[in-house]
């Protein structure tokens, strides 16, 4: 997992008129938990821009005052109209304590079943894991060449070293679809089989 590092500012000011003035001036409130205690804390919306729109994961190195504390990104919350950041939540990291975190899934290789013109559908973008932070990968990757048409591949059916997979195991995670232009295919190749 990449490292981002990420300086705050502590406040004392708690409430929804003191966080209203703080978004006006282009701060976001934050906290973090986890550790012995809950620290609040404000930080700049440019400093915070390339942590969140990313599809990638980081461990934030989160500087607050003279603290330097070891966190990861666990919540934001939007406005439900302007879809501006309201809050932001971290969670303290402990090197010894595993963590329930999501990570983006990628797909390598070509299926089989594409190549017979099916369709490659990832069903879920992100995987529930439990991990010591140490061993939270960037993403996980599924291999898909063996993937016919029909076929599909379940949470339950993967394993990566030292991580749980938390969500159901019954979860669908990619599968190759079947395309007009397949059945279009198959149907013409059991009419030449049929005529001979």
């Amino acid at each position: 997992m990449k490292v981002f590092e990420l300086s705050g500012t502590p406040r004392t000011d708690l409430g929804k008129k003191a966080c209203k003035t703080m978004r006006k001036e282009d701060l976001i409130p934050c906290v973090i938990y986890g550790g012995k205690e809950n620290i609040n804390f404000t930080v700049t919306k440019s400093a915070i821009r390339k942590l969140i729109y990313t599809p990638e994961i980081f461990e934030v190195k989160l500087t607050i005052g003279k603290q330097t504390l070891k966190a990861i990104l666990k919540d934001i919350q939007y406005h439900p109209v302007s879809d501006n950041i309201l809050h932001i939540d971290f969670l303290e990291v402990d090197d010894k304590k595993p963590i329930t975190f999501r990570v983006p899934i990628k797909t390598e290789g070509l299926a089989i079943g594409v190549r017979a013109g099916g369709k490659l559908s990832l069903e879920m973008r992100k995987l529930k894991i439990k991990a010591l932070c140490k061993d939270i990968p960037s993403s996980l990757t599924i291999n898909v060449e063996n993937l016919e048409i029909g076929k599909s591949i379940k949470a339950g059916e993967l394993s990566f070293p030292n991580i749980k997979i938390v969500d159901n195991k019954e979860s669908l995670i990619v599968c190759v679809k079947s395309t007009r232009a397949a059945k279009d295919a198959a149907t013409t190749t059991e009419g030449a089989a049929a005529s001979k």
